[in-house]
């Protein structure tokens, strides 16, 4: 079923994380769940004249540094891949949105993908316990991100290309014309 614009998201029917600089073996590895990064805006304290006290106005696409934590079930050498600090790797997310129709109950499902580029910033490497999982996890620095829902760009940010795109809008439209 195609997805109406008035469908009623409910879970993430199942995902899988995928290495896109690894031509090898794309499919990294089995996680239970990523928590998606904070966006956190830098923002500058405007006070003085014609303003009563202070105003934390954030700085159009400008961000904190982003964190970005995979907790895999196993390590497996694809995971292993992700750990190089020297090199940005970009991962994709893939997943599938269940969804219902309000006026029909009727099941349905859009795609939803999330692709990320960064560095290794920390990695943990888990536990060895008879009959358990190891749980390691990798941590990325984000310098890319981008969230595509049923086929339409919500947000793709790139902190080194001068890039923040909002619901398909250039925040930063008019900066570039200016510089």
């Amino acid at each position: 079923m195609a997805m109406k614009a008035n469908a009623i998201p409910e879970v993430i029917n199942h995902f899988n994380v995928y290495n896109d600089s690894d031509k090898s073996s794309k499919l990294v590895g089995r996680s239970g769940e990523v928590t998606l990064p904070d966006l956190d805006a830098i923002t500058e304290t405007i006070e003085g004249g014609g303003v009563l006290g202070e105003v934390e106005d954030p700085i159009t696409g400008h961000f904190g540094s982003i964190k970005m934590t995979i907790p895999f079930t196993n390590l497996y050498v694809p995971i292993s891949k992700l750990m190089n600090t020297t090199k940005a790797v970009q991962l994709t997310l893939r997943g599938s949105m269940q969804c219902m129709q309000p006026d029909t109950a009727e099941t349905g499902y859009y795609p939803i993908k999330v692709v990320v580029k960064g560095k290794a910033s920390s990695t943990k490497l888990g536990k060895l316990e008879n009959g358990k999982k190891m749980e390691p996890e990798v941590e990325l620095e984000i310098l890319y991100i981008k969230v595509v829902i049923d086929g339409t760009t919500v947000i793709e940010l790139d902190k080194l290309n001068f890039t923040y795109i909002l619901n398909g809008k250039d925040m930063l439209a008019e900066i570039k014309k200016q510089i």
